[in-house]
């Protein structure tokens, strides 16, 4: 059985487990965030669900503030899943945050043959790869195991050459129902 940390003990992980870089590899169409559902389900019946004030942007600012930088690459369908038009609707509250959010095309990234898992990599030296059952998410595993660690390194540095900045991607792509 793996030892997996999960929802906000994530989070926590946030607040002391990293110096310098965190950075994110976001692959799956849809993720069963219980959290989100409400929502989801408003911005499908066409509501504005922009929040400013949500914890993890307060976060981000937070991190900001401290020098540390968190990024991440999400593959994106053409044309987008419903989930995917959903975090597209609210990306530059996050940006604005001070996080880097860029986009790929789930087509160039297979291309590129980069895997679909995901997973958070910190400082280039421990890699959190996420479990799954269908779309929500049974935790991740830390490791520091340098093998998978350069992998990771490996699909970051591929993913952020080929990504689009998430500001030119939503001018590229809406987001509205």
């Amino acid at each position: 059985m793996l030892d997996l940390i999960s929802g906000p003990a994530i989070t926590e992980f946030f607040r002391d487990g990293f110096q310098h870089t965190a950075w994110r590899w976001e692959t799956r169409r849809a993720y069963g965030v219980a959290a989100e559902s409400e929502a989801l389900q408003a911005f499908l019946r066409g509501e504005d669900v922009s929040d400013p004030g949500r914890p993890w942007l307060a976060l981000m600012r937070q991190l900001a503030g401290q020098r540390k930088t968190v990024g991440r690459v999400r593959l994106v369908d053409t044309p987008p899943s419903d989930y995917q038009r959903f975090l597209l609707a609210d990306v530059l509250d996050s940006v604005d945050a001070g996080e880097d959010i860029r986009y790929l095309p789930r087509t160039e990234a297979q291309r590129l043959g980069l895997p679909e898992y995901d997973f958070w990599l910190f400082d280039s030296r421990t890699i959190g790869i996420f479990h799954f059952d269908g779309d929500n998410s049974l935790g991740m595993s830390l490791s520091e195991d340098p093998a998978e660690v350069l992998k990771g390194c490996q699909i970051r540095d591929a993913a952020l050459h080929f990504a689009i900045p998430a500001r030119e991607f939503t001018a590229q792509v809406p987001s509205s129902v």
